[in-house]
């Protein structure tokens, strides 16, 4: 059995950093929190140009007909890059939520154009007080009591709300559900909040892993440049031990995500339990990778005019989306103490 990606995921995760390098630059991310929308459309149309949009669309909607083992590290590279774009709401959770939902005129309608970047997807879950990037989608995906309904952003009445994060443009979502926007009802509308919170946490954990990776990068940075008693603060054992924790933490997360894209994509027995421990164990070395660069950088850290922030941000946010950590280290602690019995779908506290 082999457990390491294939030379075509690598080549795509590497070509998707390469492209975010030069086109999602700090300068990009500040010039995006003054706009109205925070939405650039020219780089997600890009974004689809390179199958990001829709690599969880089948092959005969025009997208790629990936899954979450392939999707996995390309969220990771947008967490490096603390992209502003709703990969998270519309590619790793709308889209495969409308490709299962079993309306296949709404998915004929719609998917082909999430692909091409034409439209873009928005989820309203229970598991999230508001609706992340309603104001620049297209369609909403939005839960009802045991019912999923599809409602076009113009037939909602939206409210935006402040965020920690400039990045996040969150929405409060006030629309009138009736049997001509019903997707799914009953059974198979939980089982697809289910999957869309899994595929949710899982996109977060992974944006997490970027995001921590890039805070370690700049904190080392930092610590090689800044010079103190003659020189640098790296050299010193207390930040070398500082942020040798921090990469521990990242590395031993990384894997624990990636082994969560894979229950998530064959939808395992422990899909619940593996997407928790991933969140838990990304956003917590996120968290710690944050304080660790800010320590690193000491007062400046705390600058508007100092990028750091940019990831800081993003940590803090991902860690409250799709579930906090108490909701995941319920379904952790359950796990544990059911002595390793699978948790189903839908497992709640």
């Amino acid at each position: 059995m082999r457990f390491a990606f294939s030379d075509d995921q690598l080549l795509l995760q590497s070509t998707v950093r390469d492209f975010l390098t030069k086109e999602s630059t700090p300068e990009v991310v500040r010039a995006l929190w003054a706009t109205e929308t925070g939405h650039d459309a020219v780089l997600w149309s890009k974004l689809a140009e390179l199958g990001v949009c829709g690599a969880l669309v089948p092959d005969a909607h025009g997208g790629m007909g990936l899954d979450e083992r392939d999707l996995v590290l390309l969220l990771e590279e947008t967490g490096r890059a603390a992209l502003p774009a709703p990969v998270v709401a519309s590619a790793a959770v709308g889209a495969p939520l409308l490709r299962d939902a079993g309306d296949a005129e709404l998915a004929n309608a719609w998917l082909p154009r999430v692909a091409a970047g034409d439209a873009i997807l928005a989820v309203g879950h229970p598991a999230n007080p508001f609706v992340t990037d309603a104001g620049v989608a297209d369609l909403l995906l939005l839960a009802h009591g045991d019912e999923i309904h599809a409602i076009e952003r113009d037939a909602a009445t939206l409210t935006h709300q402040p965020a920690n994060d400039p990045a996040r443009r969150l929405f409060s979502v006030v629309w009138t559900p009736s049997a001509k926007t019903r997707l799914a009802s009953g059974d198979t509308a939980r089982a697809l909040l289910d999957a869309a919170l899994d595929r949710g946490a899982l996109a977060c954990a992974a944006q997490a892993i970027g995001v921590a990776d890039q805070l370690l990068v700049l904190a080392v940075a930092y610590a090689g440049q800044r010079q103190q008693f003659g020189r640098p603060i790296g050299s010193f054992q207390a930040l070398q031990h500082k942020l040798a924790d921090a990469k521990v933490k990242l590395e031993y997360a990384r894997p624990v995500v990636y082994k969560a894209a894979h229950t998530v994509a064959v939808d395992g027995a422990r899909r619940s339990v593996d997407v928790s421990h991933a969140k838990l164990a990304a956003t917590e070395a996120a968290a710690f990778a944050a304080r660790t660069a800010l320590q690193v950088h000491g007062a400046i850290g705390y600058t508007w005019e100092q990028d750091l922030h940019l990831w800081m941000r993003r940590a803090w946010s991902l860690e409250r989306e799709f579930g906090g950590a108490a909701f995941h280290l319920g379904r952790v602690s359950a796990f544990v103490l059911a002595d390793g019995a699978p948790i189903g779908p839908g497992h709640t506290f």
